[in-house]
């Protein structure tokens, strides 16, 4: 992302919607002390803001609260069998569809946390990014079922397969309808095959960026056969090196697509011209956004975040020794591990 033309911004508001949206998610006691200190140094608040840094106060605290729910449900779906996933996900689709009706007692608490992000959200998003965000969401869920098979079949993917269920699992169409709610696009633009094409371009660029910087850890966690690199040197029996070539030259690809591809957009008149501009902008900000938060957050560098992002050069970790599954390792008590507590090892 070294020339990509757009450059980091930091919102104006991240301090103060840091501290709101922290203090939203904690009531909720989703995870335990030790998971809760491994989100809390994720500060997803910081991707929010460094991805949306045009936004409003009350626009990026939506966007702050939609991180939030994406790393939980995330974190208490990767764990667990596709039947279980099942109910989750319908779980999250009801709350989604009745935001003001309130979630049966005993519910997994993933329900009332959506629930919640929604009845707020729906007060700033434009009746069109509403239901784009519910088609986009939806689709993210039903993906996370998928992948929660796939888990247990242990199966493994294609370079093509695993690129395009990584394209919905990934969360980033709900995301890029979070840059809407301020916006009246129609489905003529949204779902035009020049604008989603571009999205998809930038959703490649997000991923390959994200199965990069995570893969020292998800390797040395044993969790690294859902990842770009292990795909790439598996199929084409490449070395480590040597894939991870291959995937900066594809990167370098992606992003010629969407520079070239922003120069082809049809014309819908001079207002939604200029809307259509601003949600590209948007999308092509996420890109670096994202990337800015890889490094800034210590999530997956720890303390030589910059350090990697100057060098460029990355120690491999040490792989962590594997332990029984312990069936009480779900929900608020699943582990989140900690680059720090890796590096220790090493």
């Amino acid at each position: 992302m070294a020339n990509w033309p757009w450059p980091r911004v930091m919102n104006p508001y991240y301090e103060e919607v840091r501290a709101e949206t922290t203090a939203w998610f904690h009531s909720f006691k989703a995870f335990s002390t030790r998971s809760q200190y491994a989100f809390d140094k994720g500060n997803f608040a910081l991707l929010a803001a460094l991805t949306y840094p045009k936004a409003s106060k009350e626009h990026v605290r939506s966007a702050c609260d939609l991180m939030n729910l994406f790393f939980v449900i995330d974190e208490y779906t990767d764990v667990e069998p596709q039947p279980v996933v099942r109910e989750m996900v319908d779980i999250v689709i009801d709350a989604l569809k009745n935001p003001h009706k309130p979630r049966p007692q005993g519910e997994i608490i993933l329900g009332e946390i959506t629930r919640q992000y929604w009845q707020s959200a729906i007060k700033l998003a434009t009746p069109t990014a509403q239901r784009h965000f519910k088609e986009s969401f939806s689709a993210y869920l039903e993906s996370l079922v998928q992948q929660a098979e796939d888990r247990d079949n242990n199966t493994n993917h294609s370079i093509a397969s695993y690129l395009k269920h990584r394209h919905e699992n990934i969360g980033t169409r709900p995301s890029y309808a979070v840059l809407e709610f301020r916006l009246n696009l129609p489905d003529e633009v949204i779902y035009h095959p020049t604008i989603v094409k571009l999205s998809e371009h930038i959703t490649e660029l997000i991923l390959l960026d994200n199965d990069i910087t995570s893969y020292n850890k998800e390797q040395a966690t044993g969790d690294d056969s859902y990842n770009i690199l292990t795909v790439v040197m598996r199929e084409l029996n490449l070395d480590l090196d040597r894939a991870m070539e291959w995937v900066a030259e594809y990167h370098a690809q992606v992003q010629a697509k969407f520079l070239n591809g922003r120069k082809q957009l049809p014309s819908w008149g001079a207002d939604i011209d200029r809307q259509a501009e601003e949600y590209l902008d948007g999308l092509a900000n996420w890109a670096r956004g994202n990337v800015c938060w890889h490094f800034e957050s210590g999530r997956y560098f720890g303390t030589k975040s910059l350090e990697v992002q100057q060098t460029r050069r990355v120690a491999l970790l040490p792989k962590a020794v594997a332990s029984v599954q312990d069936e009480s390792l779900r929900r608020e008590n699943v582990v989140v591990p900690l680059i720090e507590a890796l590096e220790c090892k090493a």
